[in-house]
């Protein structure tokens, strides 16, 4: 009896009951993740079923579609202007703030808040509020400028300024959601480093450069991959903004995608762009795993 008792708690059992636990989300995960990629990966060697016609084996002819619309580099230029600005300059800007909401300062609560307040408003309200900022003759913005004297500027229908702007919008939503991790890690930092440098009389910067920073490059690392996928994930605002006008100056590659894919229902080639973006994000996601990682500082 009792070595039947041993073995239904055994390792065995165990383990059984483990995957139990675990099946749920592996079902959802096959799902909705894995299985919907690898139909992809499939749909995008077949031509788009239309009415009563089937899709027809077309090997890479989506792919030489791709390569020669020009549509599609318009919108990867875009994407690569959209993320090398957005990257950078929420990153900076999260690292600034927390630096600042991390001191004693009078109303270090309040700036907290303020600072956080724009990630937890969804992307629609945050697009809307900005369309109110750049609309023409009566805009904040055109406010601000008219007291300046300075002429009347359509900010959103003017190819010059049309992408620059939804950059803007995209910073300042992303900003606070990276600075609570900035946050976070400063707040896990010994407060016994700061009162070792200003004994050895170390300037604030000095401090920073050389003791701050090196400790917070796990989180700049984690802050960096999800400011990547981020900037090639960004279509909401677009809707609301631009549209991916005026002439396509502001389409970045998500936009464009749900473009082929819904409006002008070309989902064959709708799946190659998928296809190719998934592949470009897994890769710049393990060069930042496998080959930035090695330049962090867990310790």
């Amino acid at each position: 009896m009792s070595a039947r008792r041993l073995g239904a708690t055994g390792p065995g059992a165990t383990a059984v009951h483990a995957w139990l636990l675990l099946l749920p989300a592996l079902v959802l995960l096959v799902a909705f993740t894995h299985w919907p990629a690898v139909a992809t990966f499939i749909d995008s060697f077949y031509s788009t079923p239309k009415g009563s016609r089937p899709a027809v084996w077309v090997g890479l002819e989506n792919y030489q579609a791709m390569v020669d619309d020009p549509v599609f580099w318009k919108a990867v230029r875009n994407n690569l202007w959209f993320a090398g600005a957005t990257i950078p300059l929420s990153i900076g800007l999260a690292l600034v703030m927390a630096l600042w909401v991390n001191e004693r300062i009078a109303g270090r609560a309040f700036l907290r808040m303020a600072y956080f307040t724009p990630t937890v408003l969804p992307m629609i309200a945050v697009a809307n509020i900005w369309l109110f900022f750049y609309t023409p003759q009566y805009g904040l913005l055109e406010q601000l400028t008219g007291a300046l004297g300075l002429p009347s500027h359509n900010w959103l229908g003017d190819p010059r300024t049309a992408l620059a702007c939804v950059t803007v919008v995209a910073v300042w939503k992303e900003a606070g959601f990276f600075m609570i991790f900035y946050l976070a890690a400063l707040q896990t930092l010994n407060p016994s480093l700061r009162e070792a440098a200003a004994i050895e009389g170390a300037s604030r910067w000095t401090f920073f450069r050389r003791v701050q920073w090196p400790l917070l490059m796990p989180t700049t690392l984690f802050v960096l991959v999800n400011a990547v996928i981020n900037a090639f994930r960004a279509v909401d605002h677009i809707f609301v903004l631009t549209r991916g006008g005026p002439d396509n100056a502001s389409t970045l590659l998500l936009y464009h995608l749900y473009e082929v894919g819904f409006k002008f229902w070309d989902t064959a080639y709708a799946a190659a762009i998928t296809v190719v973006l998934v592949v470009v994000l897994a890769s710049v996601a393990l060069f930042q795993f496998f080959v930035l990682d090695k330049r962090v500082h867990y310790k």
